[in-house]
């Protein structure tokens, strides 16, 4: 067994043959080599994304995470014109935070966490604002929410908006079909569905639009994405010295998505989801959204009332399986579990059956359940602080409690 199973949406284990190509001879970045590494990586991330038109779009690879490429996308595309920020979760706030570093006219569109984006509201607000660039996040990670494409870019191209996406848990794992959704530029990251290291990011998007930033002006040494398109499309290059074998890991992990085939690895990953989570249902656990509504590389699960999600996350290591808290309005209330990177059906039946075995070893009697419902329920309606003195029988069960809680 691994030393341990990473079932979170990224970092993941990555398979051997990853492995061992982050092992290769050094090479110096300002040779062939890495110019022949680097248009690989380029052409192989533009067949992942199953681009019709090659010659119109390009892909430049940053030394940075996720995060980079946002930044970069924001600092350079923007300039002064109107951006529109699509929030409903931790990583749409996160766009918000970038932008308006860098850019003073940042509007945000907020939805709650976990929420549909609603188009009516989008229409309403484009209808009295002008925007130049819509921008959102496909992939939500804090909720496991999967925001539609097609229907914003429709909408952004129908109001004179470019789109740009943050593609940085889904690419991989889902169809992203830049032409079909508008989508000028996007964003990911080789440590998510993509199945490498972490610590490089990419940016796909179109040759014109590149082009374009030619002339906006430079907010950002590092993260100028205009050179770094410039140094790919003339030296075949990165402007600043990079990973190097960082990048011979993303090469593998590419090829390995195109030798098994981009739609056998979407369905690959459809049905290890849903073998957690049928699995999951089956023992109880409820879902913070529908399943129609989720990727298909995370679920995020509400945590039964009488369990701590500290404790179970930490019995589960005791089992060398490692799975995400829940962020923000769902910490404490959540657990998410991931089903990318070398994970094997059986190494889920593994995680299904551990899980199982934790979750029993919380169950309290028939006896305590009832209530902890009651005072969980009167403290959300403010009725506790009533309760002027409790009976013999409550203190007796609150006394079992105590008892139960402390031989957990």
């Amino acid at each position: 067994m691994k030393q341990h199973l990473l079932f979170t949406p990224g970092p993941v284990n990555v398979v051997q043959n990853v492995r061992e190509a982050i092992c290769k001879q050094e090479i110096c970045h300002r040779e062939i080599d890495f110019e022949y590494l680097l248009q690989s990586i380029e052409n192989k991330l533009l067949t992942l994304f199953e681009i019709k038109n090659r010659a119109d779009y390009r892909a430049v690879v940053i030394t940075g995470s996720g995060t980079a490429a946002n930044e970069s996308m924001l600092s350079s595309v923007v300039a002064g014109k109107n951006i529109l920020i699509l929030s409903n979760g931790e990583f749409g706030e996160r766009l918000h935070n970038i932008s308006k570093i860098h850019n003073e006219n940042t509007f945000l569109l907020e939805f709650n966490w976990g929420e549909e984006l609603s188009l009516k509201k989008i229409k309403d607000f484009l209808q009295i604002q002008k925007i130049d660039i819509i921008a959102m996040v496909h992939h939500e990670t804090s909720s496991g929410m999967l925001n539609p494409l097609e229907k914003i870019g429709k909408l952004a191209k129908s109001h004179g908006a470019i789109f740009i996406v943050d593609c940085v848990s889904s690419a991989g794992a889902e169809v992203i079909d830049l032409e079909k959704c508008n989508i000028t530029f996007c964003s990911s990251s080789s440590s998510k569905a993509i199945g490498s290291y972490p610590g490089l990011s990419f940016v796909v998007g179109e040759t014109q639009e590149f082009e374009k930033l030619k002339n906006l002006p430079i907010k950002s040494m590092y993260l100028n994405l205009y050179k770094f398109y410039d140094f790919i499309k003339t030296f075949s290059q990165t402007p600043n010295t990079p990973a190097v074998h960082s990048f011979y890991a993303l090469n593998q992990a590419l090829s390995n998505i195109l030798n098994e085939g981009i739609q056998n690895r979407y369905a690959n990953l459809r049905d290890k989801a849903n073998k957690l989570r049928q699995g999951m249902l089956s023992l109880g656990l409820k879902f913070v959204i529908n399943q129609k509504d989720m990727c298909s590389i995370l679920t995020t699960v509400y945590t039964p009332s009488y369990i701590d999600v500290g404790v179970l996350r930490q019995k589960l290591r005791e089992k060398s399986i490692i799975i995400y808290e829940g962020k923000g309005c769902f910490k404490n209330r959540a657990f998410q579990v991931g089903n990318i990177g070398d994970l094997s059906f059986t190494d889920i039946q593994y995680f299904l059956d551990s899980l199982k075995k934790v979750l029993d070893s919380f169950k309290p009697t028939g006896e305590i359940l009832p209530i902890i419902e009651l005072v969980r329920t009167l403290s959300v309606v403010g009725i506790s602080s009533q309760i002027q003195k409790p009976t013999p029988e409550i203190e007796k069960i609150s006394t079992n409690i105590l008892i139960s809680k402390a031989t957990l």
